[in-house]
């Protein structure tokens, strides 16, 4: 891969990530604050899911960048995964992947914990992760037809799951 030809992808991918955290933290403000917690913890919780699969994107594209084999086709990626790779490169990456795991995929999506300062260092750790993937000079990516369909899709997608949440509890 030539050097435009990184900061190209790198600068895609970052786009995407921070793409992700901009929909988490819409979707956060939605649960609104009561004091020291979220008062509606289905919001957190779509936020949080949202918010750790941003990490995801950008650990798989961090991977790529250096070089490190890919899964089969058939083999699902797993935690095991991702903090098997990150302790090959990076042992202060492994480290806040596996707290951003804690914090928003188990306290905030499977747990739902509402606490507003948790949910903080959990976003602050999923920003830290993106960053690694951030190009010293990133490139404008412009937005494609097909990339805008995917976000108004994805942004449909995440109100109608939060509407049948709310509708279930």
């Amino acid at each position: 891969m030539t050097l435009d030809e990184q900061r190209k992808f790198l600068s895609k991918e970052h786009t995407e990530a921070m793409r992700y955290m901009d929909n988490a933290e819409e979707t956060l403000k939605k649960a609104g604050k009561d004091g020291r917690r979220y008062v509606d913890a289905k919001y957190v919780q779509t936020a949080c899911g949202i918010a750790h699969l941003a990490v995801l994107r950008a650990l798989d594209a961090w991977f790529e960048f250096k070089e490190l084999p890919k899964p089969s086709k058939k083999q699902r990626k797993s935690i095991d995964y991702y903090t098997d790779r990150a302790a090959k490169v990076d042992g202060k990456v492994l480290k806040t992947l596996q707290e951003s795991y804690n914090i928003l995929h188990l306290s905030g999506y499977y747990d739902g914990t509402t606490s507003v300062n948790v949910i903080k260092d959990g976003f602050d750790d999923a920003y830290e992760i993106i960053e690694k993937i951030k190009p010293d000079n990133p490139l404008d990516v412009p937005e494609t037809r097909g990339d805008k369909a995917l976000r108004i899709w994805n942004r449909f997608v995440i109100s109608m799951s939060v509407m049948l949440m709310r509708k279930h509890y």
